[in-house]
């Protein structure tokens, strides 16, 4: 096995400009964090604050083995979420009941970390607890804070981060070549290049170049966006417009500091350079938490002044003056303000009386975004759609916390957090989820329709978090609910999650009934989603009490319907599932392709949970194979993977025997000692080298068991299975597919299925030589 554990976990924004001078403070960053744990970097706004911690950040990830962790805080409105922030920034499954800020002190307790906290002068009271309370639970982290004041808590350093340096008086007297060196010329004279290429520094030009800085007091970002001027103004048009700038500013304001100023002086003139509309639309895109896309943009910003198709244009206006920074997420473009530049516009858009009609827009179109992706759900666009909320996640989050502190709109806001269920489940946010939709339902607010779908939906949550009494009571309610009001889906639903209780509780039988109850709901109803998850839940069940034709034939039907809509989610946990019965039967290598195309998708996803099943019946395929050192590794990863969801085996806890049996197994065929070995180096891969290893099911160097040899065949796995060699019979009999699948009581697809896999496995390419085959072993 590679030893992949060294390479490092660096979760950083990439650098979309150079990186410009800063060697001393980068190496006084590195030594403050060497003999101390925590160290803020304080300065006025546009000092280059961040730019700062993310290099540092970057230089000094070989040093730490858990990774280098990025958490934004800027457009954070909630000090109450600020943990739940952390957790999502630092790519934790966590899918449990506990409390956010007991799940980040579990998950760091044993790393070596550097976790990066930028913006925090909102949240200095809150980041202040926060960073204490991680960095007593974990003795080998270390946090780097960004803030424009001291967080104010014990063993915090601080580290003034000042302007760039600048040649003194005597800096026209200085060579070119030198002056040129000099940081904040430097920085100028780079950005001056990238909106006009043909620009030098040149003898001609020093002195203005110079005086620029020096009117800019070297502060980075106020030279930043006095270069993008250039591609209006000559050198010596900037200088004389700065200068008016700032004598208005001084007028103004003589009590504010003097760098305060000179940003304040930057950032009014960007403004004013603006047009009319792209003033407006600046403000307007100030309202978006986290970001924006362009029919975010349109859809909020437009009206009142902006008409729908002058949007793009605008936006390509702020973007080429540096006011909104475009960024790149796969085949979407989104567009970012820095917060400063944020916080400006917010100040523009209250001036302007629009502040409070700006957000209701926002508000209005997160929660129609969550409606349509509701309906998007089943088809081939659900992981566009699923990704998608992703990136909206902090502006979902905004808008839900806008609807639950305005009484009136609370039942908006629980409609809201029901549609973005999948969101919740799929990703990081499960926890988050939960929370949303307790604070909604406790609220009494919303139609009685919305509150028994929402009840159903929170029960869901709350059975992936083994919280089977709090489930059990909103499914109740809900019911009462549904049978009052007579609401067929609600019912379906409601009977769908008591069978997943039941399951849990050991009733497979009680299960099984609700199961079919459910399914029939759903199939009157013809709801795709509820139609398949019980069909899911129906193989599980049936394969659990060991009925394997009734398990394949419910899997059958449920990979036909999400074929039939192109959808994928649905049909990776069926896979899953099916993988589970298939590897009961015996047949091993249909089982692991079967768990490694549902890993492959629930992986693509970012679904933890879905990865988590996926990598418990693969180390159970090992054991069975006898390849008991690379199942000890798997059972490591699972470790590490239920650690972060916060619950082995999640919402599919009746199948935790077969995990209790294989790792026991393992055990005994390794001993003590090599299984323990194994079983670490497995716990200390990262998510991703987990995922990987699991995937790697060719690799077989150094993968035999302790006896060492080739990988002894399983018992009854060959050539062909119980099930197969039955089959194999019928076709010697001269049976059609559908003849089989009349006789065995199981779907044409299984049957054909069964005969593909017979063939491949005999390397044959006709029944006839199927049938030959059958006669010459069974005479």
């Amino acid at each position: 096995m590679n030893d992949t554990r060294r390479q490092q976990c660096v979760r950083l924004p990439a650098e979309v400009t150079s990186f410009v001078g800063r060697r001393h403070e980068v190496a006084e960053v590195k030594r403050l964090l060497s003999t101390s744990r925590a160290l803020t970097l304080t300065g006025v706004g546009g000092v280059g604050k961040t730019r700062l911690a993310l290099r540092a950040g970057l230089d000094m990830a070989r040093d730490f083995r858990s990774g280098v962790w990025f958490v934004e805080l800027g457009s954070l409105e909630s000090p109450d979420m600020l943990a739940q922030v952390v957790i999502e920034a630092l790519e934790i499954r966590h899918q449990s009941a506990r409390s956010p800020l007991r799940v980040l002190t579990d998950f760091l307790a044993d790393k070596s970390a550097l976790i990066i906290l930028d913006n925090c002068e909102h949240l200095v009271r809150e980041s202040a607890v926060l960073a204490e309370a991680l960095l007593r639970a974990a003795p080998d982290l270390r946090i780097l804070a960004t803030s424009r004041e001291a967080l104010g808590f014990a063993g915090e350093r601080i580290l003034p981060v000042p302007t760039l340096p600048m040649p003194g008086p005597d800096g026209a007297e200085l060579p070119i070549e030198s002056l040129a060196r000099s940081d904040a010329v430097r920085l100028f004279t780079e950005r001056a290049m990238a909106v006009l290429p043909s620009f030098a520094l040149t003898e001609d030009n020093r002195d203005i170049v110079l005086e620029i800085c020096h009117r800019l007091d070297g502060l980075p970002l106020g030279i930043e966006l006095a270069a993008v001027r250039l591609r209006a103004l000559s050198l010596r048009q900037l200088l004389d417009r700065l200068d008016d700038r700032f004598r208005l500013l001084t007028a103004g304001s003589p009590a504010e500091p003097p760098r305060h100023q000179t940003l304040r002086a930057l950032i009014d003139w960007s403004y004013a350079l603006c047009s009319e509309k792209e003033r407006l639309l600046w403000a307007r895109a100030s309202v978006f938490a986290g970001g924006l896309d362009l029919e975010g943009a349109e859809a909020v910003c437009s009206g009142d002044g902006i008409e729908h198709e002058e949007v793009l244009d605008l936006v390509c206006a702020l973007v080429s003056k540096s006011i909104l920074i475009r960024e790149e997420n796969g085949s979407r473009v989104r567009y970012r303000l820095l917060e400063i530049i944020r916080q400006y516009g917010l100040e523009r858009l209250a001036a302007h009386g629009e502040q409070g009609e700006l957000q209701r827009r926002h508000r209005d179109y997160y929660r129609e975004l969550a409606a349509e992706a509701r309906g998007q759900l089943f088809g081939p666009s659900q992981v566009a759609w699923f990704t998608r909320l992703r990136h909206e996640h902090a502006n979902l989050h905004s808008a839900l916390e806008r609807c639950l502190t305005d009484p009136d709109e609370a039942g908006a806001g629980l409609e809201m957090a029901t549609d973005l269920l999948y969101h919740w489940i799929t990703g990081y946010y499960l926890g988050e989820g939960r929370r949303w939709l307790d604070r909604a339902l406790s609220s009494g607010a919303g139609a009685p329709e919305a509150r028994a779908r929402a009840l159903w939906a929170g029960s869901w949550l709350a059975i992936i978090q083994a919280d089977v009494p709090a489930a059990a009571e909103m499914l109740k309610e809900s019911q009462n609910l549904g049978e009052r009001l007579g609401l067929e889906e609600v019912l379906g639903y409601v009977a769908l999650y008591s069978g997943m209780i039941a399951m849990c509780e050991g009733d497979t039988d009680g299960a099984i009934e609700l199961y079919e109850h459910a399914l029939a709901r759903h199939r009157a109803l013809d709801d795709p989603v509820g139609t398949t998850l019980a069909l899911i839940r129906l193989s599980l069940a049936h394969s659990f009490r060991g009925d394997s034709d009734r398990a394949i034939a419910m899997g059958d039907e449920c990979l036909a319907v999400a074929d039939a809509y192109g959808e994928g989610w649905h049909k990776a946990y069926m896979m899953m599932a099916l993988g589970v019965d298939v590897w009961r039967q015996g047949d091993l290598e249909r089982a692991a392709a079967l768990e490694a195309e549902s890993l492959t998708f629930n992986r693509a996803l970012g679904d933890p949970l879905g990865v988590g099943v996926n990598l418990e019946v693969l180390a159970w395929i090992a054991t069975t194979e006898r390849d008991h050192r690379r199942a000890a590794r798997l059972y490591g990863t699972l470790r590490t993977i239920w650690q972060m969801i916060g619950a082995p085996l999640s919402g599919f806890g009746h199948l935790a025997r077969y995990h209790e049996q294989c790792e026991r197994l393992t055990r005994e065929a390794l001993g003590r000692s090599a299984f323990e070995t194994a079983f670490e180096e497995g716990a200390r891969l990262s998510y991703d080298q987990a995922l990987d290893y699991a995937l790697q099911r060719d690799e077989r160097v150094g993968e035999r068991s302790a006896g060492g040899g080739e990988r002894p065949a399983a018992k009854g796995t060959g050539p062909l299975t119980r099930r197969e060699t039955e089959i194999a019979r019928l076709v010697a009999q001269g049976l059609t597919n559908k003849e089989i699948a009349t006789t065995l009581v199981i779907s044409q697809r299984t049957a054909e299925s069964h005969i593909e896999h017979i063939m491949s496995k005999l390397g044959f390419h006709s029944r006839a030589q199927v049938a030959v085959w059958v006669n010459e072993h069974d005479g």
